[in-house]
């Protein structure tokens, strides 16, 4: 028996996330006590992932597999699951791990639980907390199968650095044609990503424009954050669709979440409950987000944030 982790990356690049989950894999399987191994799929610098606890990485490179496809991916993880005899596979709980993690139970015949945020409580039975509710409330759910999927929240165990001397072993999957094809992908770049970042300066309807938006990129760019926007701000096309985060939007779960000129609606908390400190901005004292914000400003965004930049700008030279 084995612990599978599923190491994503992009452009050959390990996300943060591919971090998070060899940590969180590595604790799993010394609670288990057997072995971590972590697959990847056409990414470059593998020995990276020595450094949280995986003494052994599958490489699977395949010129064919050019963006993530559900279906192509899950094949591979399933196929590898079984060469490598393993009872527990985890995946990030991300937008691409959200929509991988339910196939790959399906072809492992295993229980899957989503949005995990914290170690097995109990192995037996097999007991893990799960975010529940939109992040309003936690469950313990009992995953009772023999196999069984793990969908780690991002940004809930965090990474951690336990150095291993790790051996790296390629393996020939099954090329399984893609029923969907992609004919362009456009990507960010140069830009900290709102899937990676740790701090994410976000702004709404209340900037009255997208050319007060220079602002809101200098904050983002003196803190290393990545910029994001409510889902009015990308509908009228202020912002790209890409960075429109909320319910029906990108999830957020950032250590540091900025919200400017955004009155809250349950939709855009929904999807940022999970960020670790809440920071707002409005004008309006009665805004819905001052009630879930940990810190709370009552001010105008043009004068506020240019005064913030020019006080973080200030400490960082200090």
């Amino acid at each position: 028996m084995a612990v599978l982790v599923f190491a994503d990356s992009t452009q050959g690049k390990f996300k943060k996330s591919a971090f998070e989950v060899v940590s969180y894999g590595n604790k799993v399987a010394e609670q288990l006590g057997t072995n971590i191994v972590a697959l990847t799929i056409n990414a470059d610098n593998v020995s990276e992932l020595y450094k949280y606890g995986a003494s052994k990485v599958v490489t699977v490179n395949n010129d064919n597999i050019t963006t993530f496809n559900a279906n192509q991916y899950a094949a591979i993880v399933s196929e590898v699951a079984a060469k490598e005899n393993a009872d527990v596979v985890i995946i990030d709980s991300s937008i691409d791990g959200l929509y991988l993690a339910p196939i790959v139970s399906v072809k492992m015949d295993a229980g899957y639980a989503s949005n995990v945020v914290a170690l097995p409580s109990s192995t037996s039975p097999f007991t893990v907390k799960r975010k529940a509710f939109s992040n309003k409330a936690f469950s313990n759910t009992v995953i009772s199968s023999d196999k069984k999927v793990i969908g780690l929240a991002k940004n809930s165990f965090g990474t951690h650095e336990i150095v291993v001397d790790g051996t790296t072993e390629s393996f020939e999957a099954t090329f399984v044609e893609a029923k969907v094809s992609s004919d362009k992908v456009e990507r960010v770049t140069g830009k900290v990503t709102i899937a990676d970042a740790d701090i994410v300066v976000s702004a709404g309807r209340g900037l009255k424009g997208p050319e007060n938006w220079g602002m809101v990129e200098q904050l983002a760019e003196v803190l290393g954050a990545a910029t994001a926007c409510s889902k009015p701000v990308s509908d009228l096309g202020w912002r790209p669709h890409a960075e429109h985060v909320g319910q029906t939007g990108k999830p957020v779960a950032s250590n540091l979440y900025i919200a400017i000129g955004i009155s809250g609606a349950i939709q855009h908390l929904a999807g940022i409950n999970a960020s670790k400190v809440k920071v707002v901005i409005n004008t309006d004292p009665e805004a819905p987000f001052f009630k879930a914000a940990d810190y709370g400003i009552v001010g105008d965004a043009f004068e506020v944030v240019p005064k913030l930049i020019e006080k973080l700008k200030a400490f960082k030279a200090a």
